[in-house]
């Protein structure tokens, strides 16, 4: 009988260790990687096109075309393929992305073979159906006028136009003229230049019999790389900016800046302020504007990394009459980064939650395919995880000053508000 009054030993551990891939590359030029593992008999085909909104020639063609690829072939309807991978179990979806489209099939092990084969028709002659895109017009069009009530979202919205540009893939937001403009010529043109540059993360329980008929069914495909497309983002006119919405008595506050690349020599530090600051229940944003002053329930600060760009961010939601305070408050966090040495226990706490985090993520091969894709997509060395947290396990109070002065001066922050 175990005794419950007694805790269990505390092992503090900094490894992480990934699944090793097996890759390979396919006579066509597409690469594979093979993420081996789990008890269970199901498998995850993703295919990653380099074909998301960055690629665009036309505002929403990622989107609208991901969202038709598998509304119909010449051979079946929309009904009908959904009603095929509903008879096997498996899982179909598509998610369009600023840089890239991701297509995921989730099959039994044994059900990979004609599950398989339908995603090649889908991938192969997909037909685009005039009255499907119809249909999800009217439904994005319905999603973006409820969504356009939202202070949370005008923020974003805000936010990103002002770091990027209003006409820069990361800082436009399809507006409604955009969407009812788009046609399926355009859709299909955009999946034909763009959706054979294709590459292959499949995981799970993968055995010799369904790597090979992943093999052949991909080798099969034409493959074709698309080139890299050079975007300049907009000068910033001015830091602060407030919108007021009739009727509202809340603001949602964004601020952020411009950050650095996964593979910049800070990028681990800046990460780990960020926790600091905001990225945990216990951050010191949580504590002071929740905690302390009962300003919002709650508040947050986040590292975004891109291919081609990425920011730090800080949201909330407050009450009207807060808004100045909230954003008081948030300055004096910033500074206290860059002018006051992180005490022992604290740089304890926040380091162990982020490692203990990080670890938690990889607990099924599929989340072990999730970090092989980021090391694929952003060019990291395979030992990209374990450096990291090794890093942040060994970084002290005030190595993290100087990182603070160069990254989160709160003057260089945008600020705005909505509401």
């Amino acid at each position: 009988m175990i005794d419950r009054s007694i805790a269990p030993s505390f092992t503090r551990s900094t490894d992480f260790e990934l699944i090793r891939p097996e890759e390979l590359t396919l006579p066509n030029g597409a690469k594979v990687f093979f993420v081996s593992g789990g008890t269970q008999s199901v498998i995850r085909v993703e295919i990653i096109l380099k074909a998301g909104r960055w690629f665009e020639s036309v505002w929403g063609a990622s989107h609208f075309s991901s969202q038709l690829l598998s509304k119909g072939t010449s051979r079946k309807s929309s009904f009908e393929i959904a009603q095929i991978f509903d008879q096997y179990g498996a899982h179909f979806e598509i998610s369009p992305g600023l840089d890239i489209v991701s297509i995921a099939l989730y099959t039994l092990t044994k059900n990979l073979r004609p599950t398989l084969a339908l995603v090649r028709e889908l991938l192969e002659d997909s037909v685009f159906p005039e009255k499907e895109l119809t249909q999800s017009r009217n439904i994005y069009l319905q999603n973006l006028k409820v969504n356009n009530e939202k202070t949370s979202f005008q923020a974003s919205k805000l936010f990103r136009k002002k770091l990027f540009g209003e006409n820069h893939p990361y800082g436009k937001e399809l507006e409604a003229e955009d969407v009812t403009a788009l046609t399926t010529e355009q859709l299909k043109e955009h999946y034909t230049s763009l959706g054979k540059d294709f590459t292959l993360i499949v995981s799970g329980k993968v055995d010799d019999a369904g790597k090979q008929n992943i093999i052949e069914a991909f080798s099969a495909l034409p493959h074709r790389v698309v080139s890299e497309k050079q975007i300049s983002t907009d000068t910033i006119n001015t830091l602060h900016e407030r919108i007021s919405k009739k009727g509202s008595v809340q603001s949602s506050i964004r601020m952020g800046r411009k950050a650095i690349a996964r593979s910049h020599a800070d990028y681990a530090s800046v990460l780990f302020l960020s926790h600091i600051l905001g990225g945990y229940f216990g951050s010191r944003l949580m504590k002071n504007i929740r905690e302390d002053k009962g300003l919002s329930y709650g508040i947050y600060a986040s590292l975004h990394t891109l291919q081609h760009d990425n920011y730090t961010v800080i949201g909330a939601d407050v009450n009207n009459e807060n808004l100045d305070l909230t954003f008081e408050e948030i300055r004096k966090e910033l500074k206290r980064l860059r002018t006051e040495l992180i005490d022992a226990e604290e740089l304890e706490i926040a380091r162990n939650h982020f490692i203990g985090s990080l670890q938690a993520e990889i607990t099924t091969p599929f989340a072990h395919a999730d970090k092989i894709k980021n090391i694929f997509l952003f060019n990291l060395s395979q030992d990209y995880y374990q450096k990291l947290i090794n890093t942040i396990d060994g970084i002290q109070g005030e190595e993290l000053i100087g990182i603070a002065a160069k990254y989160f001066a709160e003057d260089s922050f945008i600020e705005v508000a909505v509401g």
